[in-house]
């Protein structure tokens, strides 16, 4: 009995040192690595961020790069653009990222203000399922609003046929495929439809998920294109990145100087060729460009204008600006590659100067 109880005696003490040894490993104690470090408090040594879909494998060819040259660690985390203005809103993360810039309601959540640094450029395109047609689609913004209203039901419409002369069209049936969930291809999709169409304006609207008039929903880029490519006569949107990569056909859209452009990076490019407010909060929808794409849109990352807050150092704050600035000049190199358009001139000078007006204890971080 004795040597029993000196034995459970051993164990006891044994599971305690375990336990503690635990509770210290998992996080009780801290963690000297910082790899799971949120903004405020963690190591400086390490930046993290969420936000938008679209960007990340952007930014995690050009995290990398940063990392292999700069040391620094950038733990972004893919969620969403609403879900990344979220997690800025409350102090979790060193910046957020959005296909989208905050709208008042978002504005009206943040505890300080907050400004959109421009950092890439993305496009919607209207890809199609017509194997008989060949040559590449011509679309009006007065026929895409007829068309996604439910007003256009057949291909051969007098309406598709008279700005596609040439063009023998089936009489198949029209199938629009379109986002079930809330997204910001949607919101930037919408919110074009919304410039160039009173109708859509009034019926439907702009945002990340709307009430639509007809056709058959699907999520994610894949979803749609899955009901595309299943569905003789589908027409549906999708981003040119994702159109690029699965080698599937998309349209050319007439834009608001009435030439037919070509999505590219290089109209992409082009379409933010515009006067671009000292806020960079701007839609490049419809733009004025006359060679530019004319759904195309910015996408931002949004930090906190002063960054002193909570217990944030000086280090964090500069090696976040810095990073943000080599990624509007330097790692734009690695866009083109991805499929996404590099910042225009244009957009580049606003960004600059966007940065130079973050702040640490009210004085600017970059000279």
């Amino acid at each position: 009995m004795k040597t029993l109880f000196f034995n459970i005696k051993g164990l006891l003490t044994a599971a305690v040192v375990f336990a503690s040894f635990s509770l210290v490993s998992c996080g009780g104690g801290g963690n000297p690595s910082g790899t799971d470090s949120t903004a405020s408090g963690g190591s400086d040594e390490a930046l993290i961020g969420a936000g938008s879909s679209f960007d990340n494998p952007l930014f995690s060819k050009q995290f990398s790069q940063y990392s292999q040259t700069n040391g620094l660690k950038v733990n972004y985390q893919s969620v969403g653009s609403g879900a990344g203005i979220s997690q800025l809103t409350a102090k979790t993360v060193d910046f957020g990222a959005s296909d989208a810039p905050m709208n008042g309601k978002q504005d009206s959540g943040l505890t300080a203000p907050a400004i959109h640094i421009p950092v890439t450029e993305g496009a919607v395109v209207l890809s199609y399922n017509l194997s008989e047609v060949k040559d590449t689609l011509k679309l009006s913004p007065d026929v895409l609003a007829g068309i996604f209203l439910g007003k256009i039901t057949k291909w051969n419409d007098p309406k598709i046929a008279a700005i596609n002369k040439g063009v023998k069209l089936p009489a198949t049936a029209i199938l629009i495929a379109h986002r079930s969930d809330g997204s910001g291809t949607t919101n930037i999709f919408t919110t074009y439809l919304s410039k160039v169409s009173p109708d859509w304006s009034t019926i439907v609207g702009k945002g990340s998920a709307v009430n639509w008039p007809a056709g058959l929903g699907s999520k994610g880029n894949e979803g749609v294109a899955g009901l595309i490519k299943q569905t003789p006569g589908a027409i549906g949107y999708i981003e040119l990145a994702y159109a690029i990569q699965n080698s599937m056909p998309y349209a050319k859209m007439q834009n608001k100087a009435g030439n037919f452009i070509t999505p590219s990076i290089a109209s992409v490019t082009a379409a933010a060729n515009i006067q671009i407010p000292p806020d960079s909060k701007v839609s490049l929808t419809n733009t004025d460009a006359a060679d530019g794409y004319p759904i195309s849109s910015f996408s931002w990352v949004i930090i906190y204008k002063e960054q002193k807050y909570n217990d944030r150092s000086l280090d964090r704050a500069t090696k976040l600006l810095k990073l943000l600035s080599w990624m509007i000049h330097d790692g734009q190199q690695y866009s083109a590659a991805l499929n996404y358009a590099p910042l225009s001139p244009a957009a580049v000078s606003a960004g600059d100067a966007i940065l130079k007006s973050a702040t640490y204890d009210g004085k600017p971080i970059l000279q």
